[in-house]
């Protein structure tokens, strides 16, 4: 699966994608004049992508409002993405029994070039205000699933990985080098298990572990997460059993499916 932006060498696909990512990211409707202040391509380039994406039903306009938003062609698509390339559709009812065991908000996530994907989300009774949600791209080098993930790549796609991360100070807790971080992933491997200290926000922490094959293929990472103001992470320490054993059933009810790349 690779939701990884749209180079602009990609011709009139990559220039519609670019145009679709813009609509996909203001998570709200949006008018051409917004999309024009934040595109690269001259008025005349945009109108035209964007109306062959409003014809092809891949954009929605709204001509009262004269706002643009994902088209029902697009929403198809999704949908049939979400099923047949993520891991959300086996690892939903494993997700459910987890977070209503625990009370706590539960994530499951893979890796595209380097980035983590948030493919599901399952909240708890009582949900914490945060970042992540299905559908949104985190970094990887400062949230639990992304370390939980980088963990277990091979050297030649870890360096791959780690060559693509921004390395930006999100809090004072947040790995800022290469070396700091490699550091860490040599005690994931060991012990199996990840932890965001805050690193990606602040009051936010969890732990996340790897989803692994039979031969040790990293295919996607499952996370429970909380605040600071319920939990600690000692108290994350001690659900490292119940998630564990949640990763490794979805990883066997996983086996027999087909994803990208296998």
């Amino acid at each position: 699966m690779n939701t990884a932006a749209p180079r602009s060498g990609d011709g009139t696909i990559g220039k519609a994608l670019e145009v679709l990512d813009l609509v996909a990211q203001a998570e709200r409707p949006v008018r051409f004049s917004e999309l024009l202040g934040l595109s690269p391509h001259p008025k005349a380039t945009l109108y035209r992508l964007v109306q062959t994406l409003t014809n092809l039903g891949m954009l929605r306009y709204d001509v009262d409002r004269q706002t643009y938003s994902p088209g029902l062609r697009l929403v198809r698509l999704a949908h049939a993405a979400w099923r047949q390339s993520s891991l959300a559709p086996i690892a939903r009812p494993h997700m459910d029994a987890l977070s209503e065991a625990l009370g706590e908000t539960v994530h499951l996530a893979q890796l595209d070039g380097g980035q983590v994907l948030y493919v599901d989300k399952r909240n708890a009774a009582d949900p914490i205000e945060m970042f992540s949600q299905a559908g949104k791209v985190g970094p990887g080098y400062c949230t639990g699933v992304g370390k939980a993930m980088l963990a277990f790549l091979r050297d030649d796609a870890l360096d791959n990985a780690l060559s693509q991360q921004a390395w930006y100070a999100h809090t004072a807790f947040t790995h800022t080098t290469r070396d700091s971080l490699m550091a860490e992933l040599e005690t994931v491997r060991t012990t199996g298990v990840s932890f965001d200290r805050e690193e990606h926000e602040p009051g936010i922490i969890c732990i996340a572990a790897p989803i692994l094959t039979d031969t040790e293929r990293c295919i996607g990472a499952l996370s429970v997460t909380t605040s600071t103001a319920r939990k600690s992470l000692d108290d994350l320490a001690g659900l490292a059993p119940h998630l564990k054993s949640t990763a490794l059933q979805i990883a066997q009810a996983a086996a027999s499916w087909q994803f990208p790349g296998s």
